[in-house]
């Protein structure tokens, strides 16, 4: 008999996340599901509850109801520290770098590697250099102080620390917002090299050519609603605008349908 291949158990699953803030309810039963390796684009407009949905998967808002797994296990957790542990680390658009500190100290910021009483500069640079080399990353120096560098610098080094900490997942929180056309295209190559170390990705983005280069999936909320899930492969720009211009919960693929539409 042909042999049948091996379900890919999810990284991170959310079912069925449900979160108000007072009489303003921002998500509606909404699923996710993230594999390992995986660029998941996560799109709609600025109320549709994309930012909310991922500060539940880092523990910095609780749900109201709803589950979240990790490799299949249940977990709830009270706060990013704890996310944190179990391998999910989110870059925020402020990248909260300290402009008057260099490289290698922001990479390490509130760990820095000790011997003895004293901090390990040698260890922690050679560390933050490593780090730097294994993303390919474009930043001279990790003793270049950081309110020196680009935008487009600032957030690799913010992207170095998050790897930093070795994650299995990395939430980019409209990474290219504010980013020249090289910039981005720099970003872009930094999250296909996350890919090959089979580090699962979302981008929340308004920039849907940004996902369709490197996404291999796009999930569409609309106030607070999955109202799309679609391979960028088998999809299109226009097909998603529409879904979050005039999508509805009732032509929404649900993640897993997706999933089961591409195996």
């Amino acid at each position: 008999m042909p042999e049948t291949a091996t379900p890919i158990t999810p990284i991170v699953e959310m079912r069925q996340i449900n979160k108000a803030f007072g009489a303003v309810q921002a998500l509606s039963d909404v699923d996710l599901v993230l594999r390992p390796g995986e660029i998941l684009g996560l799109v709609g407009d600025n109320s549709a509850g994309k930012s909310t949905l991922m500060k539940i998967m880092t523990g910095a808002y609780q749900r109201d109801s709803g589950e979240i797994l990790v490799s299949g296990k249940p977990v709830h957790f009270r706060n990013p520290h704890e996310s944190r542990e179990v391998g999910i680390e989110m870059i925020y658009q402020d990248f909260a770098l300290c402009g008057n500190m260099d490289v290698g100290q922001n990479i390490f910021l509130g760990r820095w590697p000790r011997r003895f009483l004293f901090v390990d500069r040698k260890r922690m640079y050679s560390e933050a250099d490593a780090v730097l080399k294994r993303l390919k990353v474009d930043v001279n120096s990790v003793y270049q102080r950081v309110e020196s560098l680009s935008g487009g610098r600032q957030q690799s080094v913010a992207i170095a620390r998050a790897i930093s900490f070795e994650p299995e997942v990395v939430i980019l929180d409209e990474p290219t917002a504010n980013l020249s056309v090289m910039a981005t295209e720099r970003l872009l190559e930094t999250m296909l090299e996350l890919k090959k170390h089979n580090v699962a990705q979302v981008i929340i983005s308004h920039r849907l050519q940004d996902i369709f280069a490197v996404g291999d999936r796009v999930m569409v909320l609309k106030r607070g609603e999955n109202v799309g899930d679609r391979y960028v492969r088998q999809s299109s720009e226009q097909e998603v605008l529409e879904l979050i211009v005039s999508g509805t919960r009732e032509t929404a693929r649900t993640a897993d349908e997706a999933v089961g539409e591409a195996a």
